[in-house]
Order: structure tokens, then C-alpha cells, then sequence
């Protein structure tokens, strides 16, 4: 096995074990069921505060028409709602409301809590060689 192969068989084991991860906190995570694209927009919102339509569907890479959808789903679940912009009157900004921010709040804490729970049963041995591997993974991520 040459050196190129086995880096090509870590990348597709990495990929593969970070995606599961990901999909089982996705699940863990998130009771209300909403899709993948409204917790982003959600996300978003939390991170970045109020956005137009535009603004969104570029930073996650849709369709104004497309984000549109989504953002209607949001209000009318009363998750996100519209308010005027300060500069310019002929555009909306979306904002988290109360229960949208308790929804990201509460499907940070499930995150959270389920991971704990999983470190927690791992022998002590996997969990110092996981926490080495932080480092690891920060430093291939920021490369």
C-alpha cells in the first residue's frame, strides 16, 4: 500500500465517521423535526442577526425563491419574523423571535447533552486518544 493510497483511505474513514457524527447529533438534536435547511437558516439568524432574503440565500447557497419557502415556513411556525430595514424601505429582515431562539437554544443543549452522554462511556483510553485528536482535526480543518 503506498503512502497516497492510505491517505486517500483516512480521508474516506474520516469523512464517513464525521458524517455519521453529524447525522446522529442532527437526530439527537432536534425533536421538532424541522429540515436540515431550516435549522441553517435558523443558525444563521442566531449567528449573524437580522438578514433579507437575499442575504441568506447567498450565505447558504439557494435560491431567493427557494430561501423564500423556507423563510415562510419559519414565520408561519413563529420561529422568525419580518421587520423593516433601518436604510432601506423596500427591503424585509428576518430575525429569530423568542420561541426561535429557545428552539436553538434547546436543540443546542439535546446536542450537547446526548454528546456527553456518549463521551461518558467511553473508556478512558478512547477518550484521551479523542481529545488528541481535536487538535488534529482543528489543525486539517483551518489547513
Amino acid at each position: 500500500m503506498t503512502v497516497d493510497s492510505s491517505l486517500d483511505i483516512v480521508a474516506k474513514d474520516l469523512t464517513a465517521a464525521i458524517s455519521r457524527l453529524l447525522r446522529r447529533l442532527r437526530t439527537e438534536a432536534n425533536p421538532t423535526e424541522l429540515a436540515l435547511s431550516q435549522m441553517g437558516v435558523l443558525a444563521r439568524l442566531e449567528q449573524v442577526g437580522p438578514m433579507t432574503t437575499a442575504d441568506l440565500a447567498r450565505a447558504e447557497l439557494m435560491k431567493p425563491q427557494s430561501m423564500g419557502v423556507i423563510l415562510a415556513s419559519l414565520e408561519q411556525e413563529g420561529l422568525i419574523e419580518r421587520q423593516p430595514h433601518p436604510t432601506n424601505r423596500r427591503q424585509i429582515l428576518f430575525v429569530l423571535t423568542e420561541t426561535g431562539v429557545a428552539v436553538r437554544t434547546s436543540h443546542r443543549a439535546m446536542k450537547r447533552n446526548w454528546l456527553v452522554g456518549a463521551l461518558g462511556q467511553l473508556d478512558p483510553a478512547d477518550l484521551k486518544a479523542l481529545v488528541a485528536a481535536i487538535a488534529v482535526i482543528r489543525q486539517v480543518g483551518d489547513s
